[in-house]
């Protein structure tokens, strides 16, 4: 595996990537990989030629009072995993690497990123969507990979991708789960014992939604009451938002007739998660 540091250095492997007519596959990361990451790496190697890993902690989605200093970094282990995946590119590049002095563009998806985690973390997605359009400059992958745990963040990266015309194909690989139910995330090492179990409540909550609509239930606000239902039984969560939204807009649904993405937030003490599931489905 090529470890990379600097732009220049990748955009060459990149190139050279090209020249040779491999199809070229990212999957951007900000570490502390698990199984949800690897995932979406296998899915890059069966559907590319060539596959290049992002590890970059980027400053701009993180609120003043969010967790940018003590996110969670394991660049040894998260090169070992990726190692033995056999990725062929590593792009790891610093801060100053990435943001030019007094840098002052940014890439903003209007009208999606208020939404959902948007709502909650303002200006989250704008840093989003202006370090994947850099990512995209800087690799120029055919395809790049995303996971749909972080629904949302797909929606608004594809309809970047649609607006500025970038040459590259988004695949959305399925949410991967620990085995009660607890949707994979770098955030889950905050949680303690008790914690851990706590937030357990966010899948409960969703699969009570799911739960009412195979009994017949088509009614959003009713769907939504039953999910918030589901917290009260566990006050050591606080929920942050539980909304039923079209996939596409993320704008809220009235009724569940149509696809409809199922999506909810908590705090679970200072640490937030969030997960999803898509209905019918």
């Amino acid at each position: 595996m090529n470890v990379i540091r600097t732009i220049h250095e990748m955009r060459s492997a990149s190139r050279a990537a090209r020249v040779a007519g491999k199809c070229l596959g990212l999957v951007p990361t900000m570490g502390a990989l698990h199984e949800g990451h690897l995932s979406l790496v296998r899915a890059a190697k069966e559907q590319c030629d060539a596959v290049a890993v992002s590890i970059f902690v980027n400053p701009l989605q993180f609120g003043p009072k969010e967790d940018f200093a003590k996110y969670p970094r394991t660049f040894e282990r998260d090169c070992e995993l990726l190692e033995k995946e056999a990725v062929d590119f590593l792009f790891a590049p610093a801060a100053e690497e990435m943001f030019p002095p007094r840098a002052v563009t940014y890439v903003t998806v209007e009208g999606l990123s208020e939404k959902l985690c948007g709502r909650s973390r303002p200006g989250h997605f704008r840093g989003v969507t202006t370090v994947v359009s850099k990512l995209f400059h800087i690799v120029e992958p055919d395809a790049a990979f995303f996971g749909q745990k972080d629904a949302a963040q797909a929606t608004i990266i594809r309809r970047m991708v649609r607006d500025l015309n970038f040459p590259v194909e988004i695949v959305v690989g399925p949410i991967v789960r620990e085995p009660d139910g607890l949707a994979m995330s770098s955030r889950n090492a905050y949680l303690g014992p008790q914690q851990r179990r706590a937030a357990l409540v966010l899948f409960r909550a969703l699969t009570e939604v799911r739960n009412r609509f195979d009994q017949g239930e088509r009614n959003a606000g009713k769907l939504i009451a039953a999910g918030k239902q589901e917290f009260r039984t566990e006050p050591a969560v606080r929920l942050d938002y539980l909304e039923i939204v079209d996939p596409e807009t993320l704008e809220p649904r009235l009724s569940v007739s149509d696809r409809s993405l199922i999506a909810v937030a908590g705090f679970v003490g200072s640490t937030r998660l969030i997960d999803n599931i898509t209905l019918p489905g």
